[in-house]
């Protein structure tokens, strides 16, 4: 095979799949059965299949059954009022002012059909503090599921408020409140999340594509892979023992919409190419597949991986994220490499109407166009442009010094619900933890040993022992910290180790106060786990892909910086901007994984086309060229567009999500425009061909030359 005269790679590259001009077998015949069977499959599995991933109503972290606080969870079922929590029920005035005895006495007689909400009604009596605040307990079971839950606190709020005359006002807080305002985020959020998702991807393809067809027929083929997905991971999950709550089910949605449309700009990208080598629309997708498939399987493959390696989590929360992103990420690629080039062949070039490819119009590589610019500047001074870059990454990362890791419960939510701002009303009155005490259980021969030690606990308010059975003893602990504080997780940790010393005793620290304790120190677990095994799957591929080590060290050093620069920038971002205090616990493991995970796909779209380019007869300089003229606009369209599919996740009022959102979104959008498009360019340029060592692909091809033009 000689060169090709243009320079064009796609032009010179080897059709297996039928000779120029002839059409491969019953090509129309095979791309109609695909659809067909695609509409069949889906059609069964709407109708058979449950209607989406989420597979139970929980929606807190799920903690290992080893932890102290789901070891309490279990104990205090034993007793004979079983796994209880209170609804507490503020009473105060909206001025402030002290509560007169007109409205001591509405709260006495509003006692009564309160506890009636309850399991215990005699519990249910009204408590004044300072003359100024109310409360009534009213017990329900920590149980029951979600739904449930929600409804129990959603009665004691209507009953509560009801014909409240001003100026006194009703708030219930409590962890089953907390619980189920926390529900209230989710409620719809498949919906929103779908609706945002696919809007953002219409109009970023729209803009993209400028027809007013090509942009349906990707869109349509990703959400109907994104549906399945959801349906898919319904079925399986319960099979796989993973659990998959809502917040999993809506990242679902963003990383199959995110990949999908990668992968589809991707393909559509080489396809408009090949229309413009060929009159033969199936030769044409037959190339444009054999070009684009082996970067979509190398960079999915490495997303599935990374995320299958949750799997190794603590928290039930990541294990059932890694298992559905791991099934959404394999959905979205086999719908991207079969049912995409099925749905784009049929209509023909018609499709691109009305910038239809004409034949024998230059190819992108061919093109003097915006990316063929930037790569002439980069070549001109590949060491000054990789410092530059570096320095940028470097001065963004310092933005994470000071960074602080641990949400309080108060701070969890974007738009303050009810249940927090009834725990403010109390802890103006009353320690700051009263309005969720922890649950300290022992033996009962040791019990009031464990209250007296806990009683001495710095950061204890007070211990208060409730009720015992012959083999556990149980008492209530209000802490002076809110929940979820440095405070109160120091103290948590304090307590444990004091009443952990006695012998005998074997207690143990539970409640909602301690589950968020032990979920942060999980979470630490995760990430020690899970980074190290993600950052191996990525070098690992890159490796296998480009057969070469110097080329996957610097490309996985190079996501790890921008990592670091995401972090970073988004510090300061919710510091300056959102006001937020710190970032949740499982936000940087997360956001790690996405990063790096989607973010080495840029890599290897860019480097596999570089491979590529070099084994056709171009050296390592000008092949990395031509690779960033033919996908740097494929490149910035797909991180442009993933960037806003993960910003869709700020539409939930849930902090975390608003974190995750924009740390990937910043991150992807520095891979896009720096990193993947001009910082690797320049690394390249000065490596040369010890970018691919040990392989040697320009060498081998200068074997093979003399060979091919004989």
């Amino acid at each position: 095979m000689t060169p090709d005269p243009t320079g064009s790679l796609l032009r010179s590259a080897p059709d297996s799949a039928a000779p120029e001009g002839v059409r491969p077998r019953r090509p129309r015949a095979t791309a109609w059965l695909i659809l067909l069977l695609t509409l069949v499959g889906l059609g069964a599995a709407f109708s058979l299949g449950p209607s989406g991933a989420t597979t139970t109503e929980a929606t807190g972290a799920g903690l290992p059954a080893a932890s102290q606080s789901a070891r309490v969870a279990e104990i205090v079922k034993t007793f004979p009022a079983g796994a209880v929590a209170p609804a507490i029920v503020v009473y105060s005035t909206t001025d402030g002012s002290p509560l007169t005895p007109d409205q001591q006495a509405l709260v006495a007689e509003r006692a009564e059909p309160l506890g009636a909400l309850g399991l215990a009604p005699a519990a249910a009596r009204p408590e004044t503090v300072q003359g100024r605040v109310a409360t009534v307990a009213v017990l329900l079971s920590t149980g029951a599921g979600d739904a449930e839950n929600s409804a129990a606190v959603e009665r004691i709020r209507r009953t509560a408020s009801e014909n409240l005359p001003e100026p006194l006002r009703a708030q219930v807080t409590g962890a089953p409140a907390v619980r189920a305002d926390i529900g209230k985020v989710f409620e719809g959020a498949d919906a929103t999340l779908l609706i945002a998702t696919a809007s953002v991807v219409a109009v970023l393809l729209l803009i993209t594509y400028r027809s007013p067809v090509l942009w349906l027929v990707p869109l349509l083929v990703v959400g109907a892979g994104d549906r399945l997905a959801g349906i898919l991971v319904g079925v399986l999950a319960p099979y796989a023992g993973v659990e998959v709550d809502a917040s999993a089910a809506g990242i679902l949605s963003v990383l199959v919409f995110g990949a999908g449309t990668d992968y589809a700009l991707l393909l559509v990208s080489r396809y408009r190419d090949e229309l413009h080598l060929t009159d033969d629309r199936f030769t044409a997708m037959a190339r444009a597949w054999r070009g684009t498939a082996p970067a979509v399987l190398a960079s999915g493959t490495t997303v599935v991986l990374s995320l299958l390696t949750l799997l190794a989590a603590e928290l039930t929360g990541n294990r059932g994220l890694g298992f559905a992103g791991a099934i959404g990420i394999l959905t979205a690629m086999l719908f991207g490499l079969v049912v995409l080039p099925a749905a784009l062949v049929l209509p023909g070039r018609r499709i691109f109407w009305p910038l239809v490819p004409k034949v024998g119009d230059p190819v992108t590589a061919d093109r003097r166009g915006l990316w063929s610019r930037v790569g002439a500047a980069v070549a001109a001074r590949p060491a000054q442009v990789a410092v530059a870059g570096s320095a940028v990454l470097l001065l963004l990362a310092s933005g994470a010094l000071g960074l602080r890791t641990g949400l309080a419960q108060a701070d969890a939510f974007r738009k303050t619900p009810e249940a927090v701002l009834g725990q403010r009303t109390l802890a103006a009155v009353q320690p700051a933890g009263a309005a969720d005490p922890l649950t300290l259980v022992s033996a009962t021969t040791a019990g009031d040993q464990v209250v007296r030690a806990a009683r001495q606990v710095p950061g204890v308010a007070s211990v208060t022992p409730t009720d015992r059975t012959d083999r556990y003893a149980r008492a209530d602990v209000v802490l002076t910290a809110s929940p979820g504080t440095e405070e109160s997780d120091r103290t948590v940790e304090a307590l444990r180790q004091r009443v952990g010393t006695i012998p005998g005793a074997d207690a143990l620290v539970g409640g909602a106060t301690a589950e968020a304790y032990d979920t942060a120190q999980a979470n630490a677990h995760d990430t020690r786990v899970v980074v190290p095994l993600v950052l191996a799957i990525v070098f690992v591929v890159l490796v296998a892909l480009l057969r070469a080590l110097v080329a996957p060290v610097l490309l996985v050093a190079t996501v790890i910086a921008s990592y670091f620069a995401a972090l970073g920038a988004s510090w300061l971002l919710f510091r300056t901007v959102y006001d937020f205090p710190a970032l949740d616990t499982n936000v940087p493991l997360l956001s790690f994984l996405f990063l790096v995970a989607l973010g080495v796909d840029y890599n290897i779209f860019l480097i596999a086309r570089t491979r590529e380019d070099t084994t056709a007869g171009h050296d390592t300089r000008r092949a990395v060229l031509r690779a960033l003229a033919s996908t740097g606009g494929v490149i910035t369209s797909a991180g442009i567009l993933l960037a806003a599919v993960f910003a869709v996740l700020g539409v939930l009022p849930l902090i975390t999500l608003t974190q995750i959102g924009v740390i990937v979104g910043i991150g992807v959008l520095l891979d896009t425009l720096l990193v993947r498009t001009v910082l690797v360019p320049a690394l390249v340029l000065l490596t040369g061909r010890r970018f691919w060592w040990p392989g040697r692909p320009e060498e081998a091809t200068e074997r093979r030359t003399p060979v091919r033009s004989t």
